[in-house]
């Protein structure tokens, strides 16, 4: 996990837990149902990224005799459960929130307080909202927004980034809401706001599950990785040609490699363990984050079971 993706984390952790608290006065004052919402928000999105850190710690053991490639998908699992607050307690609560300031509606006081909040969340919002998207356009390279996302396997950076733009989002929603209640007299659309923002959180929430699972039940390496090695692997010279090239990530930075090759004929087995070894290190040399390689020899399997087969 870089530096820079932690620093992420604690700049989206001080914006939520400083707006969390000027929305529960705002929301006290004036009793605004989409306030309160935006402050439960604010609350889960704090818990998510220490959760987020939790998972980037209990990510860093060793490996032991139980987990013998590490403890890598502890920060997939837990990114699963940062998906599953948003949608429950962020999403779910303010949907309850805002149903029951509908069926029973309460006349907002003075309004100036939740704008002067609002406007205070965009600045703290959009700071962190800011540091996660360079973040993740510095780690993007040349895809397509959609196209990293799918492929990345650090949750840690979209994650925060999709709590930010839900929480602009909901912060424009909020305004909305505050300020049509007022004009329009109507105490009804604060709630409808509260109901619209726990959509959106529940929204996000699913996306998020998406991506967990698919790195939860294993992703391979990206397409430029598994090229890289195919070019590394045929252009050793004991190399006649790469059957199979299979890739696992334990974690952002661990992947598990296994390649099928051809080696050529009358290769020594002294001379095979050179090239192994001659593999191993290219390999690694160019791709610190393949952690763990295992080759597979097809042509001295072939001529085992030739042999086998000729003293049968």
């Amino acid at each position: 996990m870089s530096g820079s993706a932690k620093k992420t984390i604690y700049a989206a952790m001080a914006a939520n837990f400083a707006i969390a608290i000027i929305k529960f006065i705002a929301a006290s004052i004036t009793g605004s149902s989409a306030m309160l919402s935006e402050g439960i928000h604010s609350v889960v999105d704090t818990g998510n990224e220490l959760l987020l850190l939790f998972g980037i710690r209990q990510s860093k053991q060793p490996a032991d005799d139980s987990h013998p490639f590490g403890y890598g998908q502890e920060l997939y699992f837990w990114t699963l459960i940062v998906a599953l607050f948003i949608f429950a307690i962020g999403g779910g609560m303010s949907v309850y929130e805002g149903i029951n300031h509908v069926q029973h509606p309460e006349p907002l006081t003075d309004p100036f307080w939740n704008y002067v909040v609002l406007g205070l969340a965009v600045l703290f919002e959009g700071y962190s909202w800011n540091v996660a998207l360079q973040e993740f356009l510095s780690s993007k390279k040349e895809d397509s927004f959609w196209t990293a996302i799918r492929a990345s396997k650090d949750p840690t950076i979209f994650t925060i980034l999709f709590e930010d733009t839900a929480a602009l989002i909901g912060l424009f929603v909020a305004f909305l809401g505050v300020l049509s209640g007022h004009l329009l007299g109507n105490v009804y659309l604060d709630g409808v706001a509260s109901i619209v923002i726990g959509i959106i959180l529940c929204g996000v929430a699913i996306l998020l599950a998406s991506e967990s699972k698919g790195l939860l039940i294993g992703e391979g390496a990206d397409a430029t990785t598994v090229t890289s090695v195919k070019e590394i692997t045929n252009n050793d010279p004991a190399v006649e040609k790469v059957i199979k090239v299979l890739t696992l990530h334990f974690g952002p930075q661990e992947i598990l490699l296994n390649l099928e090759i051809k080696f050529v004929d009358d290769l020594e087995t002294e001379e095979l363990a050179i090239a192994i070894e001659r593999l191993e290190s290219s390999i690694n040399s160019q791709h610190s984050d393949i952690k763990n390689i295992f080759i597979e020899a097809k042509s001295i399997t072939a001529r085992r079971k030739l042999h086998e087969n000729k003293t049968e």
